[in-house]
């Protein structure tokens, strides 16, 4: 009997804001900064929840009050590769369930069903995103096979674009309505279209 990887969860914050003009994991949404929504809503559905970011970041915007994994790649090594593969390499053995700290409108529901669906056959279990017409890179299950390959090509200088590298992988894809929850906020303007989106009804779960 083939055994399946442990399951553990990730929230990616350590972006530099650049966009948004300050720290995006501080930012206040519905009453909540995006950190804590985000941990608040992967918490109850994982037994470890971990927080990345750059090292600098540790005691930053609230991310103290967390397990936290600090960016081990190297400086070359940017964006959300730089936290997936950091948590990959303190856990080899873990499938890793991510979600980038700046999509405020993803509920519970939209997480629960990666879980529920997540086939370790795959390389990852991701949400199909409809305006790109691929995977969700930012809200998916990576067994821990792929982030071996994916993690050999970062080191030898490879792509490190963890949407690039699913597209070359079998990847079980989500359908539905759901996957308009995945918008993300870069910016002050996009997050007030976020909270109109909200307030309007589409982030009833």
């Amino acid at each position: 009997m083939t055994l399946v990887p442990p399951l553990k969860g990730l929230i990616l914050a350590g972006g530099e804001s650049r966009r948004m003009g300050t720290d995006k994991a501080a930012v206040q949404f519905s009453g909540l900064t995006l950190l804590d929504r985000a941990v608040s809503i992967m918490a109850p559905l994982l037994n470890s929840v971990f927080v990345s970011g750059r090292e600098e970041q540790r005691l930053q915007a609230g991310r103290a009050s967390y397990a936290f994994i600090a960016d081990s790649l190297g400086p070359e090594v940017r964006g959300p590769a730089a936290g997936i593969l950091s948590a990959h390499r303190r856990y080899p053995d873990a499938a890793w369930l991510v979600m980038a700290v700046d999509m405020p409108l993803v509920t519970a529901a939209v997480l629960k069903r990666l879980i529920r669906e997540r086939s370790p056959d795959h390389a990852a279990t991701a949400w199909h995103s409809e305006v790109r017409n691929v995977p969700e890179p930012l809200c998916a299950v990576y067994e821990p096979a792929t982030l071996v390959g994916f993690l050999h090509q970062v080191e030898t200088g490879g792509d490190f674009s963890p949407q690039r590298w699913l597209n070359t992988q079998s990847v079980k894809l989500l359908e539905g309505s759901d996957s308009k929850l995945l918008a993300g906020a870069n910016t002050p303007q996009e997050l007030d279209s976020r909270l109109v989106d909200k307030r309007g009804g589409r982030n009833t779960t």
